[in-house]
């Protein structure tokens, strides 16, 4: 597998991500969810495409890195992303300034878990 292949196929899922993530989070906000965290600040619906983007591409990064230097890149993938998948869970639960805030944030990163991680890993599977 290339890693031009990996790094479009994961920038495609990132951009994917972050988009249902902003239409997620516009869906809370809508619902009456004020995504407000300490301090006072609202999250704004551009910020979770921004910050879902972001990271998502962290993790190509570390898709490539595990590509070039692993033996069993898949196997590391996995561990790795379901471990900072759930490390990134309580963050929302820290930081919110209510229950359905930090329910709607943890489901985000979930979502964007669901999405990336899988589509990643089917990249980094040899091909025969």
């Amino acid at each position: 597998m290339s890693a031009r292949r990996l790094v479009a196929t994961g920038l495609a899922a990132a951009i994917a991500a972050a988009a249902l993530n902003a239409g997620l989070a516009a869906v809370a906000r809508a619902a009456g969810v004020d995504l407000e965290v300490t301090g006072g600040e609202v999250v704004p619906v551009s910020g979770i495409a921004f910050v879902t983007a972001a990271f998502s591409l962290v993790g190509v990064v570390l898709a490539a890195a595990l590509r070039r230097w692993s033996d069993r890149p898949v196997q590391w993938w996995w561990r790795t992303t379901i471990a900072l998948t759930a490390a990134s869970l309580v963050p929302p639960f820290l930081a919110a300034t209510d229950t359905a805030t930090a329910l709607t944030l943890a489901l985000l990163h979930l979502v964007a878990a669901a999405l990336v991680v899988p589509v990643v890993a089917r990249t980094l599977r040899p091909t025969a």
